[in-house]
């Protein structure tokens, strides 16, 4: 496959792209990931199967591309309370918050999606080597959520807070997959619930015998990961 680094993303080819994640997306949500071909995907797109393999190699790039715009999304959905609040925990509250928002239009399919996600050796972990560049862009925006804050961080904190919060969100998606509750409102809910609890270990992360729990919490984090 030809990396999308190396192509000439004109105008037609940005669209193309655009029209086979769309048909890759609209496949996954009411046919199932499983079930969901390329060639099904390149013949919703209007476009051939050969064509459909140069820009994506495979479903899994197409969930990567789907990954990178989700996180566009959230990104953009996050900015409002970001631009208006320094509260960390109002700043954390809407950046989750905006998180489940634009998740919303998959949740019908997520269980049978995120399955696959939650094999540690798939390439669509969002753990995996693949999956590294919206993990990485999606830490930065929670290290954008506490840099932008009022905060005040406990010493060695500061530094590892933006994964710890990342991967908090990685457990509000998990709940998230498997709620069946009216408009996932008791998603929602565990977000409000939590988030003035983590608030209150980030203001207390100066106090020195919690700031040795915290440490052992990333420590023990770090060894799970190599």
């Amino acid at each position: 496959m030809t990396d999308v680094a190396d192509l000439a993303l004109t105008p037609r080819a940005q669209q193309t792209r655009a029209a086979i994640t769309d048909a890759a997306l609209e496949l996954f949500r009411s046919h199932g990931y499983e079930a969901t071909t390329m060639r099904a995907i390149a013949q919703r797109a209007g476009v051939s199967t050969g064509n459909a393999y140069y820009y994506f190699s495979s479903k899994e790039e197409l969930i990567q591309e789907f990954y990178a715009r989700s996180h566009a999304d959230h990104l953009a959905a996050s900015r409002s309370v970001l631009d208006r609040e320094r509260d960390f925990t109002a700043r954390l509250r809407g950046t989750l918050r905006a998180l489940i928002d634009v998740q919303a239009p998959y949740h019908a399919f997520a269980a049978t999606f995120y399955k696959h996600a939650a094999e540690p050796t798939s390439p669509l972990s969002p753990f995996s080597r693949q999956s590294s560049p919206t993990r990485e862009a999606s830490i930065a925006l929670y290290r954008e959520v506490l840099e932008g804050s009022n905060a005040r961080v406990g010493a060695g904190l500061g530094e590892r807070l933006p994964e710890l919060l990342w991967l908090a969100s990685m457990g509000v998606i998990l709940y998230w997959v498997h709620d069946t509750s009216a408009g996932c409102s008791r998603t929602y809910g565990l977000i409000d619930g939590a988030v003035p609890v983590i608030g209150r270990l980030v203001a207390a992360s100066r106090i020195p015998v919690l700031r040795a729990t915290l440490r052992d919490i990333t420590a023990l984090i770090d060894d799970l990961r190599s």
